[in-house]
């Protein structure tokens, strides 16, 4: 079974490409790749269609640059993720805020339990 995205995950319209370096993915910390995963896992699940996903993101973008701030990538992805999931019924508001106040916190490592170093 190929576990790969698919051609629609990974050859976005220009203005939400993926980040890459010599065609590879880029992950600057390990939670983009988590929510890079996550939005891949619920496309998958069929929570919902990857249009969707990527017009969320687009709009996203758009509202970004209207704004003139800068945004980082993974930012808004994980921005997108968010919306959809409280669209698609799959978290709260409040479940969210409170997730989101325990890793503020400190309270979820990202490195607890992982035998690595980080490379810079």
């Amino acid at each position: 079974m190929d576990t790969a995205p698919d051609r629609r995950i990974t050859n976005m319209d220009e203005q939400i490409a993926l980040p890459r370096r010599n065609g590879e993915l880029v992950f600057g910390a390990p939670w983009e790749a988590r929510a890079f995963g996550m939005a891949v896992a619920l496309n998958d699940g069929g929570i919902y269609a990857w249009r969707d996903f990527s017009q969320h993101l687009a709009a996203e973008t758009t509202t970004a640059e209207r704004q003139g701030t800068f945004t980082p990538y993974y930012e808004r992805w994980l921005t997108t993720l968010e919306q959809l999931a409280l669209a698609k019924g799959l978290v709260t508001s409040e479940e969210l805020q409170r997730r989101m106040a325990e890793y503020a916190a400190g309270l979820h490592d990202d490195h607890q339990g992982h035998d690595h170093q980080e490379h810079p």
